[in-house]
């Protein structure tokens, strides 16, 4: 592990804003009145990255809690010390496998989820490892309140299209779907935030797709 990993998974076990693996699940259906506080609205950022969306939607709506979920420290490192630096208070970011979702949150607890470029998993034999594979939805169905919505935004083609079949074979409600997201009505302050790989994608004329939908 390189001297830049090592630095980073030191100092996220200091940052207040990080809850790693080791800490059991101590906010359990308790996350926004144990957590942060408060009793705003919770919302997930999935395979968060560097955690750049989860920061700028929680500057967007101060009267909400945003939580980056990413397995790799030395990625939710960048999100968390920016939110340190500049005292953003409603986000927060948990070091956790995605599989092990409800491990970490009560029943119907989360308001909204966010995946934002996941691994597309192109191989058919990695189909099970896809973000919105029916197991996962599972997941999040039992995490999201009732008419919750999740949001998928994607620059790669198949795993948009590959959701949208899963969607209509699993009689969920489609609320929005485009495959050029900055040619079409729904662009706005939220969905115009662009993460540092976007602004590549786009720079190479790739189109952004957009789904946005719920269990009912």
């Amino acid at each position: 592990m390189g001297k830049d990993k090592l630095r980073r998974f030191a100092e996220i076990a200091t940052f207040s804003n990080v809850v790693e693996l080791q800490a059991g699940i101590p906010y359990k259906g308790q996350w926004a009145n144990t957590f942060f506080k408060n009793s705003n609205p919770v919302v997930l950022e999935l395979a968060c990255g560097k955690g750049e969306y989860t920061v700028n939607l929680a500057q967007l709506f101060s009267d909400k809690n945003f939580i980056g979920i990413d397995y790799k420290g030395n990625r939710i490192w960048r999100g968390a010390k920016t939110a340190v630096e500049e005292g953003i208070a409603n986000v927060g970011f948990l070091r956790i496998q995605i599989e092990t979702l409800m491990d970490y949150f009560g029943e119907h607890e989360v308001d909204e989820i966010w995946i934002t470029f996941p691994d597309p998993q192109p191989q058919d034999s990695r189909e099970k490892k896809r973000l919105t594979f029916p197991r996962f939805l599972e997941k999040y169905k039992h995490v999201l309140k009732p008419g919750g919505f999740i949001n998928l935004k994607t620059d790669n083609d198949d795993l948009h299209a590959y959701t949208a079949e899963k969607i209509e074979q699993l009689g969920l409600k489609l609320h929005v779907k485009t495959e050029d997201l900055y040619h079409s009505p729904y662009a706005n302050e939220v969905l115009n935030i662009k993460t540092y790989y976007e602004k590549k994608y786009l720079q190479d004329n790739k189109n952004i797709n957009y789904l946005k939908f719920s269990f009912e």
